[in-house]
């Protein structure tokens, strides 16, 4: 299968292969959920599925990348970001601020990426263990995925390198509230001389995003994919595409974030005016750096596919100032960026009909 090159290919393969592809694999997570002993771990499990669907959906737009192994891409990207959705709820609304906790938690992310390393108690920090399994088996079935990927060898140090700034980050940023702040910032000392001009708040942004894995083992799935290749795909998308996607997911959350009291890198900036040039920023860098890939129309119409996923969810209609920058936002990418947020917009009322 080709890769799509266009925006009516992309979104036809979008609408009538990956769409239905994941929401198989989602049903399988969501039913071996509902069966968790533990009614709170239930509860989470569920509750991640049910409002973060739009993360496995946007993610498994890289299983095009994989032609005929699509469904073996989307596979692991399902049960990936299910782990990733499932401790980012665990992590948010739990009672511990420990960071042992977080920590070993997000253990699970790291296992998922080693085929064979033996799963440990990931909840030993925490009362609430009981869950049937079902993190282990989200684990093991990423393992499964990735220990027959041709060219697991070549991707394995870059997987493991983007995982660890996402669990560093997970980890930090659910602290004692005191703490968030200052472990974030010793966290981007420690890497600022290998970065871009960008502030702490954007680096941790950057770091938050799993596109970058997704993109890896997809690629990863065909014998040609090089040491070179891997290299560029780690650099056009950490910092700038994870960074841009990050970045928008907290734009969208401000007022959320707000009341729930939790941290939104996008508060940090000193006005809507600053805040729109760094996302344009970010926007335009990853545009620069992905076009050094192979099929870069692909990974371009990745790029305009995330304001079609945030722009049009109903998060930002209720919020006046939140609106009045995405109008500006969604016009840096021209027709094709209107193309995908009208479609995304359409889905988002269809799907709750």
């Amino acid at each position: 299968m080709t890769i799509p090159a266009s925006p009516w290919t992309m979104m036809a393969r979008a609408w009538f292969k990956v769409l239905p592809d994941t929401h198989r694999c989602l049903n399988k997570w969501k039913t071996l959920a509902k069966q968790i002993p533990d009614p709170e771990l239930r509860r989470q499990a569920l509750m991640s599925i049910r409002t973060k669907t739009f993360h496995c959906e946007g993610g498994s737009a890289y299983g095009l990348l994989a032609g005929d192994k699509r469904e073996v891409a989307i596979r692991f990207i399902v049960a990936y970001q299910t782990i990733s959705d499932y401790l980012d709820n665990l992590c948010d609304r739990s009672t511990s601020s420990d960071p042992a906790d977080f920590r070993a938690l997000h253990e699970s992310m790291l296992h998922a990426l080693t085929p064979g390393t033996n799963c440990t108690d990931y909840y030993r920090f925490r009362d609430k263990q009981d869950d049937g399994g079902y993190l282990v088996s989200l684990v093991t079935t990423c393992q499964d995925v990735l220990e027959k990927l041709p060219a697991y060898d070549k991707v394995s140090p870059a997987l493991h390198e983007l995982a660890g700034y996402y669990c560093n980050l997970q980890v930090n940023k659910h602290v004692k509230e005191e703490e968030r702040v200052p472990r974030l910032k010793e966290c981007f000392e420690a890497h600022r001389a290998d970065l871009s001009a960008m502030r702490w708040y954007e680096f941790s942004a950057c770091c938050g995003s799993t596109l970058g894995i997704f993109c890896l083992v997809s690629c990863a799935l065909h014998e040609q994919c090089s040491d070179n290749l891997v290299s560029r795909i780690k650099e056009a998308y950490f910092p700038w595409v994870q960074g841009f996607h990050i970045l928008l997911d907290y734009f969208i959350d401000q007022e959320e974030d707000l009341i729930e009291g939790d941290l939104n890198f996008c508060s940090y900036y000193r006005d809507e005016e600053e805040l729109l040039r760094r996302l344009t920023h970010f926007f335009n860098q990853a545009d620069i750096n992905i076009s050094g890939l192979p099929n870069p129309e692909f990974h371009r119409m990745v790029n305009r596919g995330l304001f079609a996923i945030y722009l049009s969810d109903k998060k930002v209609s209720r919020q006046e100032n939140v609106q009045r920058i995405a109008k500006k936002i969604i016009r840096l990418g021209g027709w094709a960026t209107y193309f995908f947020y009208v479609n995304g917009w359409i889905y988002r009322r269809v799907k709750r009909t």
